[in-house]
């Protein structure tokens, strides 16, 4: 009882510095502490490394040459401080297959639950990484150039780095787990690509998109150039964290679904 208590306030620490160095908002602190707690209950220490794999990498590369990514901040909806949606949406799913796992002795949980960090650390590598590339990205329906930070749009650096992503959640887990082999490794590692590139086709096709009358520039943003931006394309129900829970929900549920088939 003693081991978890320290356990737990580690996490709370953690999530607090997090919010002292601005990674995190308040609400993302608390979502964050929820999520780390919620992950030792069904991975213990295993899962909380792998989570802070994620977390660390992510807030590196979020801070990472940040100047140079100044310009995003017009296109993006929110900042590189995440709020409690933002942390849900990440982490979300991972915490909920931990607790899942308590109440089952099913042990492919663990694949969705590594899918799940590997899609969200993929498309945050890949946004992150991507963003800093020399050329602008091309728009994957019209393969036009685009401004950065464009949603549906792709570059090599980009893509490369949404690779990076999935794989260094998925060889972290390939350590950790012991029921973990080499072929699995690379089939999380996939699918954690995939959920990067469900994110850029819903991105490109149904994330709302709206346009500022002042600059006449695209962006996420409900309101720009201190005025309300009216809808240029898109749905309002799919907004980035929208976009970011269903592409994480989709690797998930497709990949776990195959671990069944392909190792039972």
């Amino acid at each position: 009882m003693i081991e978890e208590m320290v356990v737990f306030f580690c996490i709370v620490f953690i999530s607090l510095i997090g919010y002292i160095a601005r990674s995190l908002s308040a609400s993302g602190a608390i979502a964050a502490s929820l999520v780390g707690i919620s992950i030792y209950v069904g991975y213990e220490m295993k899962g909380l490394v792998v989570l802070g794999v994620f977390f660390g990498t992510s807030t590196v590369w979020s801070k990472y040459k940040k100047e140079k990514k100044g310009t995003l901040e017009d296109k993006v909806e929110k900042s590189d401080r995440r709020d409690w949606i933002q942390v849900l949406a990440n982490g979300g799913i991972a915490a909920s297959i931990s607790l899942l796992s308590v109440f089952t002795d099913n042990p492919y949980l663990v694949y969705g639950f590594l899918i799940s960090l590997a899609a969200a650390n993929s498309d945050t590598w890949a946004s992150e990484i991507g963003s800093l590339s020399k050329r602008s990205p091309l728009f994957i329906l019209s393969f036009k150039r685009v401004d950065k930070g464009t949603s549906g749009a792709v570059s090599p650096l980009g893509t490369l780095a949404a690779l990076g992503g999935a794989l260094i959640i998925a060889y972290t887990g390939y350590l950790l787990f012991d029921l973990i082999d080499f072929y699995a490794l690379l089939f999380i590692t996939v699918f954690g690509f995939v959920g990067n590139v469900f994110d850029t086709l819903l991105g490109a096709t149904v994330q709302v998109v709206y346009r500022c009358s002042v600059c006449m520039r695209e962006t996420e943003k409900r309101s720009h150039c201190g005025v309300n931006t009216e809808q240029q394309k898109g749905y309002l129900l799919f907004n980035n964290d929208v976009v970011n829970v269903a592409s994480v929900l989709a690797a998930t549920i497709i990949g776990g679904g195959l671990v069944h088939i392909l190792w039972i």
